[in-house]
């Protein structure tokens, strides 16, 4: 018996009755690297830019506007469960849960390191204590004390570059048959339902992201700087909109291209009416205010 039939994911379960041509995609496209789809949003974030302001300015926890998207980014992921998939062993998995990773400088210059974060979204968490969260875990991360992660590659550098190198692959194997232990896997931002990478904080433009074989990470967001942007609108009027560009790459054997466009418009239709989506800011502060004091 294979060891993988002993060994279930820790991680995920094997989703069962997968339609023929999509069982065989993992065969015909082995890796993540051959089975990429890249694609681009143009969000108009005007209402998202006003609904921050008067979040903050009604005494919320500090919120940006790339904030607002890794919430609404965690809960298209729960509301479209069939994103939140990952090929193992050429095997299509449900994840255990909903897992982003974002990366953190430790400051604004060239040669600071970048330290990357990786955090389980709930489906009922609130923005507010997801705003609280994350702010303590990019904290945590700029204090210098060093990350999980940090510790595990310190670890593994020090070896040898052959006893490394086997090891590596040792990793790898382990992972293809669900063995390996999940401490290992536990804080790797590679293991998650997506990477989001926040460029905008830069000042930079977004960029189409590669997909790592490293880890089993299906999807990547880019989101780039925020731009005053001409924008045709149904009237036939161009007005100049700010503009927040979003670029996606797409592991395509986890699902087909109309659920995965289907979803990204979901996600930008949140964004573009928060309004409608979370309700008045102002009420949205007073309510998680009388939920903190009872």
């Amino acid at each position: 018996m294979e060891l993988r039939a002993r060994l279930p994911r820790r991680d995920g379960r094997l989703v069962a009755d997968v339609p023929d041509e999509r069982a065989i995609m993992p065969f015909i496209m082995r890796g993540r690297t051959e089975s990429t789809v890249y694609f681009e949003q143009a969000v108009d974030c005007t209402a998202a830019e006003e609904w921050v302001r008067r979040w903050n300015a009604a005494g919320g926890p500090r919120l940006s506007v790339f904030l607002l998207v890794l919430h609404a980014v965690a809960r298209m992921l729960h509301a479209r469960p069939r994103m939140n998939r990952f090929i193992a062993r050429r095997r299509l998995y449900d994840r255990d849960g909903v897992y982003l990773s974002f990366g953190a400088k430790r400051a604004m210059t060239d040669d600071a390191p970048l330290e990357m974060l990786k955090r389980r979204f709930e489906p009922d968490e609130s923005l507010a204590a997801m705003v609280c969260g994350l702010t303590d875990a990019v904290a945590g991360a700029r204090s210098g004390n060093g990350s999980d992660v940090d510790k595990e590659l310190k670890l593994f550098l020090a070896l040898p570059t052959p006893v490394l190198d086997v090891a590596v692959s040792l990793f790898h194997w382990l992972d293809a048959r669900g063995a390996l232990p999940s401490g290992l896997t536990r804080s790797d931002p590679m293991y998650s339902s997506a990477v989001v990478s926040n460029l905008g904080s830069l000042k930079t433009d977004a960029a189409y992201h590669h997909l790592y074989e490293h880890g089993n990470c299906p999807l990547f967001l880019v989101v780039g700087r925020i731009r005053p942007t001409p924008v045709a609108e149904d009237d036939g009027a161009v007005r100049v909109r700010d503009v927040l560009p979003l670029r996606w790459t797409f592991d395509e054997r986890i699902e087909d291209g109309l659920y995965a466009a289907r979803s990204a418009d979901w996600l930008r239709c949140v964004l573009e009416d928060p309004f409608h989506h979370f309700g008045a800011p102002e009420d949205a502060v007073r309510q998680e205010s009388g939920h903190a004091s009872g």
